[in-house]
């Protein structure tokens, strides 16, 4: 049986008649139409030179064509490879020089800078913009929307999608159609999809959770989506009416939060709010419960495995941790030198295994091997711990550990305890040089609008709470932290900000 991600969907929605896509323009996509559509460009990509195998990169806006190619390049047996409209020439030339496509689709306002690129590695150009429109829907438009999905087995390659690279050069996580298909399946029935669901999907497509939980999730699942090009609080408040699930990431919800047409009314015909991709606060989800009735689902995942856990669909749904392991999905807390398994409540490296870890990473097999135990288990370089009922908490990045006098430092331990102060909004704790303690414990801390918070009542309010060695040595104040398109705050950026603060100033012991 053929194992292609395409195969195994259009085996579960040929016989449906209903819409599958619909935008606010009035565009309206029947699954019927998204197999005809799916065949078109199928063949377009084959005209193009695309054989199974062959990766196809795809640099455009959010578009409805822009999800059908998508589908498209993996029914011809081709690797998807969705990079971010943000991207410059100059990171561009890394990512196609890297990954050798044999085609690249980029929006025709960039097409001139993009076929340099291109032409040295061999590849053609076609162009999509954001309506959907370019040289690739034109070709579309007389090609047969009959087309023989590629045979591909489970293990083939569906999609090579970079990681975001803020140390060292991106590595491209190569994922499997087994992979792709698996998570979907899964997350479909943890969260109760089905062909009567309707999601707003306000999410980028060049992303994992956009892609391939938001995306992949509706269309096994037979349901609806309401396709919008961004997040617009009016809009997604005034679909709500329309739809039964809203998939974002933490902004989505402060922005909504910040909206004075959020309420239980507004939300009653709504059965599920999922967040991801950066951390939820937990003053977030209590905000959200209170002025909705609704609890936030939370769930962790990555580039390279997909979704790993899940807070449950009943039962509880725990304010700051990301829920429990996904059926068939392992999760361990490691000692990360020595990855020894650590007991409960330790705080370690988080390992997982299970059918949604990737491959590997794109000719990099000296990283591959790296990041893979003995066992299997991948290290995620995530930090975190499991409770006594299970629950993982993730409390930072590997490479966000402080380490102050020869003592490690976990920052999500220290933002929570500020993040709990009256008059603050979030925080960010992070390790700069010092030439006292190697790094200096350091808060970068966004304060609520027209509160009278400083550095005392910061340290004060801390005292007693913490080890002396976990206190901040400095507390600094900024309007917003520096966030990617997917919410995480980008700590790497603080750090150069914030590196010679104590160059510059008094020692603080």
């Amino acid at each position: 049986m053929n194992a292609n991600l395409f195969d195994r969907l259009e085996r579960s929605i040929a016989a449906l008649t209903k819409t599958a896509i619909a935008t606010l323009g009035g565009e309206t996509v029947s699954y019927a139409d998204l197999i005809a559509l799916s065949g078109r460009l199928a063949n377009v990509l084959a005209t193009c030179g695309v054989k199974p195998g062959d990766r196809v990169a795809v640099q455009v806006e959010k578009s409805v064509p822009a999800l059908v190619l998508y589908l498209a390049t993996v029914r011809a047996g081709a690797v998807y490879l969705p990079l971010n409209p943000a991207y410059t020439l100059a990171e561009l030339e890394y990512f196609i020089g890297d990954a050798e496509p044999s085609l690249v689709v980029c929006d025709p306002g960039n097409r001139e800078g993009i076929e340099r690129l291109a032409a040295k590695v061999g590849s053609s150009v076609e162009t999509l913009d954001a309506r959907g429109q370019g040289s690739l829907t034109e070709a579309a438009n007389n090609a047969s929307d009959l087309f023989e999905t590629a045979q591909r087995a489970g293990e083939d390659l569906a999609a090579i999608l970079y990681t975001s690279g803020t140390t060292g050069r991106s590595k491209g996580a190569m994922l499997t159609h087994d992979n792709l298909v698996s998570n979907a399946l899964t997350l479909k029935e943890a969260w109760r999809f089905t062909a009567d669901d309707v999601l707003i999907h306000a999410l980028p497509i060049y992303h994992t959770h956009g892609l391939f939980v938001a995306s992949n999730v509706t269309l096994f699942s037979g349901a609806s989506m309401i396709f919008l090009a961004k997040f617009d609080a009016d809009q997604i408040l005034g679909l709500m009416p329309r739809a039964t699930a809203l998939m974002g990431v933490p902004t989505f919800y402060v922005r909504l939060l910040q909206h004075p047409g959020l309420a239980k009314g507004t939300t009653s015909g709504m059965r599920l709010f999922v967040s991801g991709s950066a951390p939820l606060l937990a003053e977030t989800h209590r905000e959200w419960s209170a002025r909705t009735g609704h609890a936030i689902l939370e769930r962790y995942g990555m580039t390279e495995t997909n979704m790993n856990t899940s807070n449950p669909y009943d039962g509880d749904r725990v304010p700051g941790a990301v829920g429990l392991p996904l059926p068939c999905v392992s999760v361990r807390i490691t000692n990360p030198d020595t990855g020894e398994e650590l007991p409960t409540n330790e705080i370690g490296m988080i390992e997982v295994k299970g059918p949604n870890v990737f491959k590997g990473y794109w000719r990099m097999p000296e990283k591959t091997a790296s990041e893979f135990r003995p066992d299997g288990f991948f290290i995620t370089g995530d930090l975190g711990k499991i409770d006594e009922r299970g629950y993982v908490h993730i409390l930072g990045r590997g490479k966000d550990l402080v380490i102050t006098g020869g003592f490690n430092v976990y920052p999500k331990e220290i933002e929570d305890e500020i993040d709990a102060i009256p008059g603050v909004f979030e925080s960010a704790v992070i390790g700069v040089p010092h030439e006292d303690f190697g790094e200096g414990v350091t808060a970068v801390v966004v304060c609520s609008r027209e509160a009278a918070v400083d550095e005392k009542m910061i340290l004060a309010a801390l005292d007693g709470r913490l080890a002396k060695f976990k206190l901040p040595k400095r507390v600094v104040f900024v309007d917003e932290l520096p966030r990617n398109t997917m919410g995480k705050v980008q700590k790497n950026v603080l750090r150069q900000e914030f590196g010679g603060l104590y160059v510059s100033s008094a020692r603080v012991s």
